[in-house]
């Protein structure tokens, strides 16, 4: 059995996206419903938490220093040192019922970010490439939910879900040009409890994803076949990442949402960080370049 430990009890209503940065070891993550980004150092367990005005709901490292952010309605540079948030591109503007939601940089520098339908009912948001020129590019469009951006690790296919639809895509990945084609359904979760939400690659090619409603995640084998389930102590886990010095530890953000009294009563760490020893080792995070 993989024992799921808690090592942040944040009572996040909504955290998302950790991503493991190997310089200052630390995990960062996000609480979307609180407009706040969070850091754990877990060898000394030093937490440190800042505020937005606005909903974020992804980022990236920068090469440079500070984040990429995807806020509700933008992309933006924020500079902690300093408190500098530098809006960049609202590729979501047309649509004022759309936010953004759930993003990652890929190998190259670039960072990726999906919106949603926040009413989850018309399916009229993209998917959108931000260039470290500045340059916005519209990947996909009639996406309900965007989630799971990854991509193998050797750069050929990149993993995209449509959480409204209960569907994880593959994609053909042109990691010189940035481009995506021959989409096809990886894995159809639509006759089995849950939604899947973010994802992250291993070592040795698997999808991790974390399957909100779910209590658990799964590890895809990179045909699409189901390699394992892993069980949580969380009805709502959200997303997952490797770090820890060897990135041997699989973190999983979780959501309190909408859980009623009574089903919080079952899950007393809800909306808490989690990080597990799954046996295998995860690949390093990429930063983005601009």
């Amino acid at each position: 059995m993989t024992k799921a430990i808690c090592v942040s009890d944040c009572k996040n209503k909504l955290g998302e996206v950790p991503v493991w940065d190997p310089q200052d070891q630390a995990l960062y993550w996000v609480d979307i419903e609180g407009s706040t980004l969070h850091r754990l150092i877990p060898e000394t367990g030093e937490t440190t938490r800042w505020t937005f005005p606005e909903r974020v709901t992804a980022f990236g490292l920068r090469q440079k220093s500070g984040f990429i952010l995807a806020l509700a309605s933008a992309i933006a540079l924020f500079e902690p040192e300093t408190g500098v948030i530098e809006r960049k591109a609202a590729p979501e503007g047309r649509h004022p019922g759309n936010r953004l939601n759930d993003g990652k940089c890929d190998r190259q520098g670039r960072f990726w970010v999906g919106a949603m339908d926040e009413s989850q009912t018309k399916g009229c948001a993209g998917l959108y490439r931000y260039d470290p020129d500045g340059q916005c590019h519209q990947m996909e469009t009639g996406i309900g939910v965007s989630n799971s951006l990854a991509w193998s690790p050797d750069d050929k296919t990149f993993y995209f879900a449509d959480s409204m639809r209960k569907l994880i895509y593959a994609y053909d990945f042109d990691a010189l040009a940035g481009a995506i084609s021959n989409r096809r359904v990886f894995s159809d979760w639509s006759a089995r409890q849950g939604t899947p939400d973010g994802s992250t690659v291993d070592a040795e090619g698997f999808l991790w994803n974390a399957v909100w409603d779910g209590w658990c995640l799964v590890r895809y084998a990179p045909d699409g076949r189901i390699d394992r389930v892993v069980e949580l102590p969380v009805q709502k886990p959200t997303s997952c990442a490797f770090g820890g010095p060897d990135l041997t530890t699989l973190y999983v953000t979780s959501a309190i949402f909408d859980a009623s009294p009574d089903e919080l009563a079952k899950q007393p760490q809800a909306g808490g960080v989690f990080a597990l020893n799954v046996g295998v080792r995860g690949l390093p995070e990429p930063r983005f370049a601009g």
